[in-house]
């Protein structure tokens, strides 16, 4: 069983160039993120995924967690309850919250890396503090000061934990048929009914409280997405002092059985059935849809990263495999012996297919980490407004193909392992399985993509989606005088995937208010088509500072000539998928609506 490593040499060379860290430390909102912090933060998490998570994925995907019926409770596997409490005491709780409440006021940039090592190390850990950070941002845009005050720092701290509580039996990702309902008290708070389902670690043994959000309907609520409030339901209510007071009317009645992260709790939870589960509403009433998708937003590019995770674990189990299986003949070489199987061309193929969609990945989700950081604490209005368009943009791209992209990572790890992959034993299995469910989850594929061809590009006439391309095509103009043979050939490779996006654009723009169905038939085939010619872009932007480099006489000849190569092989694998899904945007509807529904 082969034990995860964090890149943190990657980490650096991405901090340093997709998202200059020491630029963002100028910045007052950041400026205690220097890069000797930031480093040692890196550091710290690498020892910590390492020696405290990593042992623990295997045996708690075996375990599982644990349902107690008759107390409601769950019980997480062994070992997982002191490695919160290591979590908790080195501030990883804290890392993003502002110092006001408590926190260390990273940026994202930062959390974005040392979220990626929890996740790789332990997806089933890591979901809890993932959405404990969605939670908080929530809370701190549109929380009451008494409820920043009575919930944040404990939040921060990693004593309490968050939820959100969105989906129903009868709505699933619809919530426009929300049905929970708030029931409005003389003393301003209110009382909450209802079910809500696939609610993650909505009941664990991590902290003595859990924060649940959750959305319902007051009584004279219009109807649909308009109609919805965000409430605060805590498990334990608090004391004016702080303290724990009585249990709320709110508890988990049953665990899901899943396809993978079986030691992530999934809870069946139920409200009110004595009395009513006693809410404050956060924000205004009937904009709890808006300030959840806040969270949600957090929570989709947290997904996406899980998909980078687990793809950067699945390769190194796959390389460690394969250098060390020994089977058949080198090829063009009959008479030697068998050799390790990461000397044939097509086992190379795989491990490389792995390694660069997980590297363009990672890119591209710190290039918007950066973005997002940047909208937050600029100076310049107008530098907000552009970078935030661009991570609003990116976020469902991202969640959309880094998870897809897991999809594929996993797969081929479990194929270089062979019939060894097929084997729970050897770990390639669990990644596999583990990886499927974060294309469902926080909105499937296909909702991040309806996301993006409709509230992100149509809507906007295709500004920002435009700028983005006009954004690269200048990206494409620096590169191209480069003399390097692979940067030769990724400056014309990226110059095709651009004009395919483009063309998909335009395709959209054009037929979206005409034959919107001709839009949605090839809405996932848009987000494959942009996450790899963006992924492209930043994986160029890395082998051009590779580059520069390595003229200037840097030492480490070996990684950065893989820079190098790892785009080569991505601009010449990979683009050419995104020119074909450009195809089939523009011409693939007729034939995906040709079928009568009577014919299925």
């Amino acid at each position: 069983m082969s034990s995860y490593h964090a890149p943190t040499k990657e980490y650096r060379l991405l901090l340093e160039t997709v998202a200059p860290i020491a630029e963002l430390a100028k910045l007052p909102h950041f400026s205690e993120a220097t890069t000797d912090t930031v480093y040692a933060i890196l550091e710290e998490s690498a020892k910590f995924a390492h020696e405290v998570l990593d042992p623990l994925n295997a045996t708690g995907d075996r375990s599982g967690a644990r349902f107690d019926a008759a107390q409601h409770a769950v019980t997480t596997p062994e070992g997982f309850r002191a490695a919160y409490e290591a979590y908790r005491e080195m501030g990883g709780a804290a890392l993003p919250v502002p110092t006001e409440f408590g926190g260390l006021g990273m940026p994202r940039t930062v959390v974005t890396l040392t979220d990626e090592m929890m996740h790789s190390a332990n997806l089933s850990f890591g979901l809890m503090p993932l959405l404990t950070q969605g939670a908080i941002e929530a809370l701190l845009l549109a929380g009451s000061d008494e409820l920043k005050a009575t919930y944040v720092a404990k939040m921060a701290s990693g004593e309490w934990g968050g939820t959100m509580n969105l989906t129903e039996p009868q709505a699933g990702s619809d919530l426009a048929l929300v049905k929970a309902r708030a029931e409005p008290q003389p003393d301003g708070s209110y009382r909450i009914f209802g079910t809500k389902i696939f609610i993650t670690f909505g009941e664990h043994d991590f902290t003595e409280n859990i924060v649940h959000l959750v959305l319902a309907r007051l009584p004279d609520a219009p109807e649909g997405v308009k109609g919805i409030s965000l409430f605060v339901v805590p498990k334990f209510l608090v004391q004016p002092d702080g303290s724990l007071g009585a249990r709320n009317d709110v508890q988990c009645v049953s665990i899901e059985h899943k396809l993978g992260i079986h030691a992530s709790p999934t809870c069946v939870m139920q409200y009110g059935d004595a009395g009513g589960a006693v809410g404050f509403v956060v924000g205004e009433v009937n904009r709890g849809l808006e300030y959840m998708f806040v969270m949600m937003n957090l929570a989709r590019f947290g997904v996406g990263l899980q998909g980078v995770a687990l793809a950067e674990r699945a390769y190194q189990h796959a390389v460690a495999y394969a250098r060390e299986r020994v089977q058949s003949r080198d090829v063009g070489a009959p008479k030697n012996p068998s050799v390790p199987i990461i000397r044939h061309p097509d086992v190379r193929r795989m491990l490389l297919r792995m390694r660069a969609q997980t590297e363009a990945a990672r890119a591209l989700a710190m290039a918007t980490a950066c973005a997002l950081d940047l909208a937050q604490a600029h100076p310049d209005a107008e530098v907000r407004r552009a970078q935030q368009a661009f991570a609003e943009l990116m976020i469902p791209i991202h969640k959309g193909w880094a998870t897809e992209m897991a999809q594929d990572v996993t797969y081929q790890g479990v194929q270089v392992h062979g019939g060894m992959g097929f084997i729970e034993e050897t770990g390639a299995a669990q990644y596999y399985r583990d990886a499927r469910i974060t294309t469902i989850y926080e909105g499937t594929t296909a909702i991040q993509a309806n996301d993006l061809i409709g509230r992100k590009m149509a809507r906007e006439g295709g500004v920002t989606a435009n700028a983005l391309i006009g954004t690269m095509r200048a990206f494409v103009t620096e590169l191209a005088p480069s003399t390097h043979p692979h940067l030769i050939v990724a400056a014309r490779r990226l110059r095709e995937g651009i004009d395919a996006a483009e063309r998909a654009v335009a395709f959209n723009l054009a037929h979206f208010n005409q034959d919107i169905r001709a839009c949605f038939a090839g809405s996932v085939p848009m987000v494959k088509l942009f996450g790899i010619v963006c992924g492209g872009w930043q994986l160029a932007r890395v082998g051009l500072a590779a580059e520069r480099r390595l003229a200037a006489g840097d030492p480490d000849r070996e990684f950065l000539e893989a820079k190098l190569a790892t785009l080569r092989f991505y601009v010449d694998t990979m683009l050419p998928e995104a020119i074909a899904a450009a195809d089939v945007v523009v011409n693939g509807a007729e034939g995906t609506m040709a079928l009568a529904e009577s014919a299925f």
